[in-house]
């Protein structure tokens, strides 16, 4: 199976967007409270079977755990007593307590962190066979036909399985899932191959020489920033000047964002072309972006990038894989030498046994 995303920017009417916001608020409604039945589910059998809180405890009636089935079950008895919800779109709100459930899975299975209470919901899903794209139109479920801007054509056999609703500071945009029913090889090794190495000071060097600098996406617009959010500061929570100049301050954060992307896209096209086989290091980037460099690191996005990387090989068949991260910067690429661990300020790798000197993270990709 074949799946792609593809994200255009929509322009709705005045009327579109009422129905656009009302649902994003309905959505944050159910997110809210299905997080909060499941926090008091958890909070109500923290305690030890032989012992109680000093402090507090919750005294609840026994209820079963509610999962997405039940939650689901308990959101259609509910939107017949409660006019909000039931103004709603049902699979904007499926959708939702579904986002709800994943998240929960994935908290355990990947050890992620407890989802939040949402202040503003920015997205919802549609699920439906009957969404199309006449000319510079959509025809979907709940909005019936919006007005796109057709950055580039929807390949021919893919089909529309779902539409993702998006509000940023710029605007309104959609995101197409499109699916093919095809069978795609993993591409094998072969080829020629490199080996990457990531920082903080340099972005990434390669195996072959190739050393990228640090990229500033949020130095270049920082000071406009904190310039704007002094003047924040100073202005009255919820009024009309308050939330002008919040909106600037989000584009802003958005063009940051939008630059990191296409960077990073471009990146990964450069490094796959004429490469057989891509090798980079298991980091847990999460824990990076808690040290001491964490502006520098969350400015680079590393975890995107290698998420990038790894989806643009499988579009251009070049093997790609992750090896572990251990002493690649102790062995020498030359002659397998374990060499000690070197200071940060210590930029040049030599050997002691054989010689052999090169930039320290040039020779940390060979050893990759």
């Amino acid at each position: 199976m074949l799946n792609f995303t593809y994200n255009y920017k929509i322009k709705p009417t005045k009327q579109q967007i009422e129905v656009i916001e009302h649902n994003l608020s309905v959505c944050k409604s159910v997110w809210n409270y299905a997080l909060a039945e499941r926090k008091l589910w958890y909070n109500s059998r923290s305690c030890p079977i032989n012992s109680c809180s000093i402090t507090s405890e919750y005294i609840v009636p026994p209820f079963e755990y509610p999962n997405y089935h039940i939650q689901s079950s308990n959101l259609t008895k509910a939107k017949k007593t409660y006019p909000f919800l039931k103004s709603g779109n049902a699979q904007a709100m499926q959708q939702t307590l579904r986002k709800l459930d994943r998240a929960f899975n994935e908290m355990k299975s990947q050890g992620k962190g407890f989802p939040r209470f949402k202040k503003k919901m920015k997205s919802f899903n549609l699920v439906s066979n009957k969404i199309e794209v006449e000319g510079n139109q959509i025809r979907m479920p709940l909005l019936k036909q919006v007005r796109f801007v057709k950055s580039r054509e929807i390949p021919e056999g893919f089909q529309i399985k779902q539409v993702q609703v998006i509000k940023k500071a710029s605007g309104y945009y959609v995101n197409l899932a499109l699916e093919l029913d095809v069978d795609v090889p993993t591409p094998p090794p072969h080829g020629h191959a490199v080996g990457l190495d990531v920082g903080i000071k340099s972005m990434l060097a390669t195996s072959d020489g190739l050393t990228v600098e640090r990229p500033q996406f949020l130095d270049r617009v920082l000071r406009k920033i904190k310039l704007l959010q002094r003047k924040l500061r100073n202005k009255k929570k919820g009024s009309g000047k308050y939330l002008k100049l919040q909106k600037r301050i989000a584009k802003l954060h958005e063009k940051v964002a939008n630059k990191r992307k296409d960077y990073h896209f471009k990146l990964a096209h450069r490094l796959c072309a004429d490469t057989g086989m891509i090798f980079v290091e298991d980091i847990n980037f999460t824990a990076w972006s808690k040290g001491m460099f964490s502006k520098q690191s969350l400015d680079l996005g590393l975890g995107q990038f290698i998420t990038t990387l790894e989806y643009i090989c499988s579009q251009t068949d070049t093997y790609f894989a992750k090896v572990d991260k251990d002493y690649t910067s102790q062995l020498c690429p030359n002659c397998g030498v374990h060499t000690g661990k070197k200071d940060l300020s210590q930029r040049l790798h030599v050997c002691p046994e054989c010689g052999y000197q090169q930039d320290r993270d040039v020779a940390a990709a060979e050893v990759v």
